[in-house]
């Protein structure tokens, strides 16, 4: 029922029930009393009435507000989807980038290891063999060392014999500029967390040689409550925002893999911090 009738109703059973509670005199016979009665009465029955649909219709929506599994939001939904095809795209890219690797380097220096021994085997001038072979020895030695790179881009080595707190020890190691660590990480993690935070740590340092003008950096690591939390900040000029490139945008969708975030604290003039955390049981 819409609009003012039940306002009216409401009004006309509250008067009656004022009327009898209040004002009626019982002992006097009057066609008003017998009124009033009347519909004091059916107000009564209408409230009681009222009452049990209220009640019902307030159990019903209970029961459905605890049994009921309640349905994710369409926005989880599209930042879940989102995330996804990043990871996918991702690892699309870093695919391509392996296989240019191989082909432009590994490759390339394997084809000219093969010329210089065919070289090598037609020389008749020991000087010339021997200069030769020095070639071959040197490229292979470039070679060798590409392959070492590309295994390192995969999967460090350290990772795997260190953990993760190690490897980032080990990351910070190679940073130009000084790097002071607070890494408290009492167990290993699963493989991929561990892969994931520790590339997304090394990009974050990447950015602070490449871009940050900083003297000092500082990385912290902590794993409470079921959540990785891990800290990489510098005392550069700051301006680090997701949209300036593909470095903080690639840790991004690094983290996203494992629903986890990043939050970049870059105010003009610094200091930065990016704090990324990961649920990880």
């Amino acid at each position: 029922m819409t609009g003012p009738a039940p306002l009216v109703a409401t009004g006309a059973m509250l008067t009656a029930l004022d009327y009898v509670f209040f004002r009626l005199h019982p002992l006097e016979r009057s066609s008003l009393n017998t009124f009033a009665m009347s519909l004091s009465i059916a107000a009564i029955a209408v409230v009681i009435l009222m009452s049990v649909s209220m009640f019902r219709t307030g159990q019903a929506r209970l029961s459905r507000l605890l049994l009921d599994p309640r349905p994710a939001p369409d926005a989880r939904i599209r930042e879940l989807t989102e995330s996804r095809a990043a990871v996918v795209d991702a690892r699309a890219a870093e695919l391509r980038r392996i296989e240019r690797d191989l082909h432009d380097g590994a490759q390339a220096k394997l084809i000219a290891i093969r010329m210089h021994l065919g070289l090598a085997r037609g020389c008749r001038d020991p000087g010339e063999l021997l200069r030769v072979m020095d070639e071959a020895r040197q490229v292979a030695g470039e070679a060798l060392t590409d392959l070492r790179d590309l295994v390192r881009g995969i999967h460090p080595p350290v990772l795997s014999d260190r953990g993760l707190a190690g490897a980032i020890e080990a990351s910070a190691l190679l940073c130009p500029v000084p790097v002071t660590l607070d890494l408290d990480l009492r167990e290993r993690l699963q493989p991929p967390v561990e892969s994931a935070v520790y590339f997304a740590a090394a990009e974050a340092l990447t950015n602070v040689t490449k871009h940050s003008g900083a003297s000092r950096a500082w990385v912290r690591l902590r794993h409470r409550a079921g959540v990785l939390s891990l800290t990489v900040g510098d005392d550069g000029h700051g301006g680090a925002r997701r949209d300036a490139g593909t470095g903080l945008r690639g840790i991004e969708n690094r983290l996203s893999a494992f629903d986890g975030s990043l939050t970049v604290s870059s105010p003009p003039c610094g200091p930065t911090e990016l704090i990324m955390e990961l649920p990880c049981a």
